[in-house]
Order: C-alpha cells, then sequence, then structure tokens
C-alpha cells in the first residue's frame, strides 16, 4: 500500500517562515517538500540565468532549513501537471498546498493546468495569500485596509519537526544552467540568494543603513547602500512581505521609545520605506487583476501611438539601446551596472522606462522584456505595471520625461557613477560629462576624444523627441474616448490614496502602531 502525503510546492516563497502552506500541510499529515524546474519558464525571453543562480543558492538555504526539521526538499524536472502525475505513482497525493503567485502569462496557464488536474484527481489544492494581492477584486474600494487585514493577520507557526515520507524519494539535486542549455551569466556582482542573506541584508538596513534611505534612494550612487536591497528577496520569496513590514514597525515602535533623541529622519525613511512596500503590492495587484497588461496598453486608445511590431529603423534603436550605446553617458552606465549587477535604483528604471518610451518612441513591450532579464529582482506584477505607466499607456498617470542629462546633474553631480561605468569618459571634465557632445571643438582636441570614435553620438536629439511625443500624447489625452476609458482604468486601478491611507492608519492604531 502506498504511503500518504501532502506536498508542499515550494514557488516563489523559497523559506520556512511565514510560510502558510507548509504550517498547515504538516498539521494535515506527512509531507513532501517539493521544487521543481521548469523548462518552460527558463526558456522564456525575460528568464537570465542569474535568476536561476539566484533561485539555486535559495534552494540550498532552504533544504538547509529543511532538513533541520527533518525533512529534505525533493527537486525534479518537468512540466506541471505531469510532474504531480508521476509522483502519484510513488505515493499517494493527499493534498497540495501552495502559495498563490501573481506570474506571468506562462505561469497562469500552468496554474490553470494544475488546478485542473487536481479537479480531475480528486486532490485539493489549497492556496495562500503571501502579500496583500487579492483575486476576484472587483475595484480598489477599501484596498489599503484589506491589505493592513493581511499584514495583521495571524502567522501559523511551522512545526520545529516535520514528518516526512518513511522512504527518500529521488530528487534531481541543484541543477545549474548549462543543464538547461543556458549560458553561463556575467552578472559579476550580485546579492546572493537564500533566507540568511536576506535576513541580513534586511537586518543590515533596518539597523543601520535605512538611517539615510529618504535621502538617498533616488541616486544609484547613495541607492547602492541607501536602499534596502530587498527586492530580489521579496520577488522569490525568501523573505516575506509580512516580516520585512513587521520588523520595519518595530524598529520604528523603538525609535518612538528613544526619549531624547531626535529619532525624526530616521523614521522619516522608514515611513517612505513601507510606503513603497506598500506601492509595492498596489502594483502587482494591477496584473492580478488585469494579465493582459503584460502584452497590451492598459488604455487601449493609446495602441496607435507607437507600434508593437518594430521597423528597420525602430529595431536599430532598440539594438544601441540594448548595447547601451545611446550615446547619453548617463542611460548608458545604468545599462552597464544592470549587466554586471542586476540591480538599479528605482528612479534610475523609471528613466530607462521613460527613455525608451519617450525619446526612442519604442512600444514598451520590448525594452520592457530585456530589462525584465537584467533585474534580479524582476516581478511581473511590477515589473509591467510599471513599466505601462512610465510608457504612458496606463492613461491615469502624469507623463513623466525624464531628461537624461539633467538627472545625471541632479543624481551624479560629481560624475562618479558614469566615470565608473563609462570609463572612456573618465577623463573628461565633470561640466561635459553629462553632454560631451556640447564640449567645444578645441577642448575636445585638448583632451583627445573624438565623439563617434572614443564615445556615440546621442542616437536623439532629446529636445525634438519630448517636443514629439508631448505632440502624439496630449491631443490624443483629450479626446472623449480616451476620457471615458482613463475613468474606466481609474476605477479598477487607481489608488484611492488619500482615504485610504486614512483608513490605513486608523486601522493600524486597532491593531498597534502604524507609523
Amino acid at each position: 500500500m502506498k504511503e500518504r502525503a501532502h506536498i508542499v510546492w515550494f514557488k516563489r516563497d523559497l523559506r520556512t517562515s511565514d510560510h502558510a502552506p507548509l504550517a498547515h500541510a504538516a498539521s494535515a499529515g506527512r509531507i513532501v517538500a517539493l521544487y521543481v524546474y521548469e523548462p518552460e519558464l527558463l526558456a522564456q525571453e525575460e528568464h537570465h540565468p542569474a535568476h536561476l543562480a539566484f533561485v539555486n543558492e535559495s534552494l540550498t538555504a532552504l533544504d538547509k532549513s529543511l532538513k533541520s526539521k527533518g525533512v529534505a526538499l525533493t527537486l525534479r524536472v518537468g512540466r506541471l501537471p505531469q510532474v504531480f502525475e508521476e509522483l502519484a505513482r510513488e505515493f499517494e497525493i493527499a493534498g497540495v498546498w501552495s502559495h498563490q503567485e501573481t506570474g506571468n502569462a506562462v505561469t497562469f496557464a500552468r496554474d490553470l493546468r494544475v488546478a485542473e488536474w487536481c479537479r480531475s484527481k480528486g486532490v485539493l489544492w489549497r492556496e495562500y495569500r503571501q502579500d496583500a494581492v487579492v483575486r476576484r477584486l472587483a475595484n480598489r474600494d477599501g484596498w489599503a485596509h484589506r491589505r493592513e487585514e493581511f499584514l495583521a493577520s495571524f502567522v501559523p507557526r511551522v512545526p520545529a519537526q516535520l514528518s516526512g515520507l518513511t522512504k527518500e524519494l529521488a530528487s534531481t539535486g541543484i541543477l545549474d544552467g548549462s543543464q538547461f542549455g543556458l549560458d553561463r551569466h556575467e552578472m559579476l556582482d550580485v546579492q546572493p540568494g537564500g533566507w540568511e542573506a536576506g535576513r541580513a541584508t534586511l537586518r543590515s538596513f533596518l539597523r543601520e543603513r535605512s538611517v539615510h534611505y529618504a535621502s538617498s534612494l533616488s541616486s544609484p550612487v547613495s541607492g547602492w547602500e541607501g536602499c534596502s536591497r530587498m527586492s530580489p528577496h521579496l520577488a522569490y520569496g525568501t523573505v516575506s512581505l509580512r516580516e520585512v513590514v513587521g520588523a520595519t514597525r518595530a524598529v520604528q515602535r523603538a525609535l518612538h521609545g528613544q526619549p531624547g533623541r531626535d529619532s525624526r529622519p530616521h523614521l522619516q525613511s522608514l515611513a517612505a520605506y513601507e510606503a513603497r512596500l506598500a506601492w509595492r503590492c498596489h502594483f502587482i495587484q494591477k496584473l492580478e487583476s488585469e494579465p493582459s497588461l503584460e502584452f497590451l496598453n492598459g488604455q487601449r486608445v493609446t495602441d496607435s501611438l507607437r507600434r508593437l511590431q518594430f521597423d528597420a529603423s525602430a529595431d536599430a534603436r532598440f539594438q544601441r539601446f540594448v548595447r547601451a550605446e545611446t550615446g547619453y553617458p548617463f542611460i548608458d552606465a545604468c545599462l552597464r551596472c544592470l549587466a554586471r549587477t542586476g540591480w538599479i535604483n528605482f528612479r534610475m528604471r523609471a528613466m530607462l522606462a521613460s527613455f525608451c518610451s519617450f525619446d526612442l518612441w519604442l512600444h514598451w513591450r520590448r525594452p520592457a522584456i530585456h530589462l525584465a532579464r537584467l533585474f534580479l529582482d524582476f516581478e511581473p506584477g511590477i515589473h509591467f505595471s510599471q513599466f505601462q505607466m512610465q510608457a504612458g499607456t496606463m492613461g491615469i498617470n502624469t507623463l513623466r520625461m525624464y531628461s537624461p542629462v539633467k538627472q545625471q546633474q541632479d543624481q551624479d553631480g560629481d560624475g562618479r557613477f558614469v566615470r565608473q561605468w563609462i570609463p572612456e569618459l573618465a577623463h573628461l571634465p565633470t561640466e561635459y560629462l553629462a553632454a560631451p557632445w556640447t564640449m567645444p571643438p578645441l577642448l575636445r582636441l585638448q583632451y583627445g576624444f573624438v565623439l563617434g570614435r572614443d564615445y556615440p553620438e546621442p542616437i536623439v536629439n532629446h529636445d525634438a523627441a519630448i517636443a514629439f511625443a508631448k505632440r502624439a500624447f496630449y491631443p490624443l489625452r483629450n479626446r472623449p474616448e480616451a476620457r471615458d476609458e482613463a475613468r474606466a482604468v481609474q476605477r479598477r486601478h487607481g489608488s484611492r490614496l488619500a482615504s485610504e491611507a486614512r483608513d490605513a492608519r486608523t486601522f493600524g492604531r486597532r491593531r498597534g502602531p502604524l507609523k
């Protein structure tokens, strides 16, 4: 007679703390802790070998944590639900337990297949929330209140000892990218994965680095240390959202309890950080509510502005962007930094999206996929929703048309960041570093700098490109059909910021300090 066990299916939740599926499955009987390498996911355009490396480090840490509780992580390769079908021949599947996932279209289709398989086999699949995203949400009314309810909800404790099958299941072990036909990645300065690394990063941020968060998050120089750097750990679930918010609020309470010390700057930074965590959920909710945002403009009247299929000219502009040869030093420095480290701060991400959308006049989809590959912390819900906001295709946001020259002057005034990533410009005077094409000819001769040889000429004239974008966008936004569609988008996705924040603060005072 086959043994009976519950499958705990790990996906983007690679931890054992604050893990409701693991806790509830353990209380129901024996468990099999499962992670599946899915070739169809690894073959997606937005996947980068560095993503798999981060996952593998996280799987190693997860296996260590599970073994300390008496079970090992079972690793398999294949398509789902076929992997479940194979496991069903080895033991009786009493149930499947997992967290909900707001992923891309491939993971959504995968989950539909799993749901159908479970129904056909009479296997109950229980899914649990791990963030503030609400499935089948009609509109955003009261959403912030529901987010607070989730954050304040009971966290089931995972037992110190778990009960697994009496026999050991075959496991592939950790598989590197070469086994899936992936090239070695060249991201040499990436963050390590795993729950231990995630918690260490969170501790260093809350205890030390967060003091200057509010003032340092906009610059790629200060943001490197001043930002939390928790984004890849939240994306792959090595640390849960509730753990991060809970730890942040604990530090806030401690700072309030220190009389005689001026903690206001630190508290302001922590409040700004917590607001960013709320916006994170806000944008993931958009893709959950409207999965087509991965592919289609949120405001469909903007379909007429940019062509999804690139012609030769658009493709040439895109390829120069991919090669970091745009002729705008700040843009190229950000792209080179991403290719090496997998991270850049949010304002620079917004600038890159704006540059593709307004300066290069490209449909957002292809640049979004390229940058998704480069972002170690790629989170589909955030990424596609944010990119559309920056591209102006959601219809409800102010058009943000960043000047790369001004951004460099504001965020890298001494040129440290650009000199680090564009060494061929390192010898130029700082006053010309943001726009080397403005150097007088005699000065170029003095510095031995030839524009077009030593560094590309600007791919476009920024002022002319932005003027063109405004002429295209603003009249369209004033059309009656565009306004009607924008109102519909606002009802479905728009923030209820003022009233929701007030409600959240009131709710927080009932549950504990929310400051």
